[in-house]
């Protein structure tokens, strides 16, 4: 089995080996840059599995280095940055980063993260690669299995597609495994914390607006003309709310 490659981008070189060396233990390739213009250059070189972005760069910062890839790629994407606001995570979510974490940070948990976008992105491209067929076996709206189905929305969670309209819809991982979550019991609501631990687990320590993020991004490329629709429950949360 070939190993994955890493694309680590700091610009601090003592921070950098050492992220190389964390990763190295767990047999994963690893190449360095310390700027956000070498950074899309070995991108292009080097094909990376995953992509650990350092915000603060000199020149082209991270979060435009993370603009310029998500216009010909998803690759997973993590950014790593010693700004903890909420503001500044959201806007890495915003434009595409699939996580954010806070410096310093706990080796084992960086480890993790990457273990755990890194399965998720090989499931995606393995689904993506299976021929598809055109049948659906299930036609009821409130049907929790394999996969659901509504008035011009199919989400199959076997194989981490959307039919939207006739069309596949790409959607990264988390942003489907949502959209399945809550279209596979609908009008049911859930806290934004609820979905944070369903849906991220212990894979992921963060606050409650990366949900927003997320159901933003959803509501984006898909539009209110169905019987269907993913309301705000002002005070609570989020439900698929289906009408009948």
């Amino acid at each position: 089995m070939s190993k994955n490659n890493i694309l680590i981008v700091d610009d601090d070189e003592n921070i950098a080996e050492l992220i190389s060396l964390y990763l190295n233990k767990e047999c994963y390739e690893t190449e360095i840059a310390a700027s956000g213009t070498e950074a899309l250059q070995l991108f292009e070189e080097y094909s990376p599995d995953l992509v650990l972005l350092d915000v603060m760069l000199p020149g082209m910062d991270g979060y435009q280095v993370c603009t310029e890839i998500r216009k010909t790629s998803n690759t997973p994407i993590i950014m790593l940055s010693a700004k903890g606001e909420v503001f500044d995570k959201v806007l890495g979510l915003k434009i595409g980063a699939d996580d954010y974490i806070v410096k310093p940070f706990d080796s084992n948990e960086l480890v993790a993260r990457v273990g755990a976008l890194l399965r998720r992105s090989a499931m995606t491209e393995s689904a993506q690669k299976q021929p598809q067929s055109a049948a659906y076996d299930v036609t009821s709206a409130d049907h929790v299995g394999t996969f659901v189905e509504y008035d011009g929305l199919v989400v199959n969670i076997s194989n981490y597609t959307v039919t939207f309209e006739g069309h596949n819809l790409e959607m990264p991982p988390k942003e489907l495994e949502i959209l399945y979550f809550l279209a596979s019991r609908p009008n049911q609501v859930f806290t934004r914390e609820q979905l944070l631990d369903k849906l991220w687990g212990y894979e992921y320590v963060g606050d409650t607006r990366t949900v927003d993020v997320h159901i933003k991004r959803l509501r984006e490329k898909l539009n209110n003309n169905h019987n269907w629709s993913i309301a705000t429950v002002w005070g609570i949360g989020y439900k698929f709310e289906w009408r009948s």
